[in-house]
């Protein structure tokens, strides 16, 4: 599991897990894999977006690079999509959950919108991934 390309056949439940699409990675917590249709239930927990220089756009704290995916909707993805996460990537993000538990309706809105063009864009570059 330590290698970054393997994906996560062998996921366990409440595992973290990367879906990585040019500079965005959507981290997220497996709720439950169907192994015979190979597909993973998949709770979002939050959207990152990268520059293509590989740095945030503006410090994490205050970044809109950054989107809390907490209170949105579960995912039904094709297992291979996904890598595990590693422990360095996700902490320093998930550090910033608290100063977001206030976070305003309008917030969660352009949150969810974010979601919805980073799944767009995956199905669209992976459709092979989604033909069964």
């Amino acid at each position: 599991m330590n290698d970054l390309t393997c994906t996560v056949n062998n996921a366990e439940t409440y595992q973290i897990v990367c879906l990585e699409h040019q500079q965005t990675y959507l981290y997220g917590e497996v709720i439950q894999i169907i192994a015979c249709r190979q597909m993973a239930w998949v709770r979002p927990l939050l959207l990152y977006q990268r520059s293509p220089l590989g740095v945030a756009t503006e410090p994490l704290s205050h970044s809109p690079a950054v989107f809390d995916l907490r209170q949105g909707s579960d995912l039904f993805w094709p297992l291979q999509l996904f890598r595990p996460a590693l422990d360095t990537e996700v902490l320093p993000l998930f550090a910033q959950f608290q100063a977001w538990d206030a976070q305003p309706e309008s917030d969660r809105l352009i949150s969810r919108h974010q979601l919805h063009q980073f799944i767009q864009q995956v199905w669209q570059a992976c459709p092979a991934a989604f033909a069964n």
